[in-house]
């Protein structure tokens, strides 16, 4: 399931409610991006030649690795 914020246009503002929606997307969506951005930068990605399962835990343990050195 993909989970997307909320848009105002030019006739419709953002409620309080959708505003703070908004915000706490924001805040979950951040640190993975931030992950994956590292995950790009090492190339770890472009070399990856393996079962779409083993790539799956292969990138959720890069990614705690990684979350664990950035909290340092």
């Amino acid at each position: 399931m993909i989970v997307t914020g909320y848009t105002a246009s030019r006739t419709h503002e953002l409620t309080p409610g959708q505003k703070t929606a908004n915000r706490v997307l924001a805040v979950g969506r951040a640190p993975v991006e931030y992950g994956f951005a590292h995950l790009k930068n090492w190339r770890t990605l472009t070399k990856l030649r393996t079962v779409p399962t083993r790539a799956t835990r292969l990138l959720r343990a890069l990614l705690v690795l990684t979350n664990i050195e950035v909290n340092r």
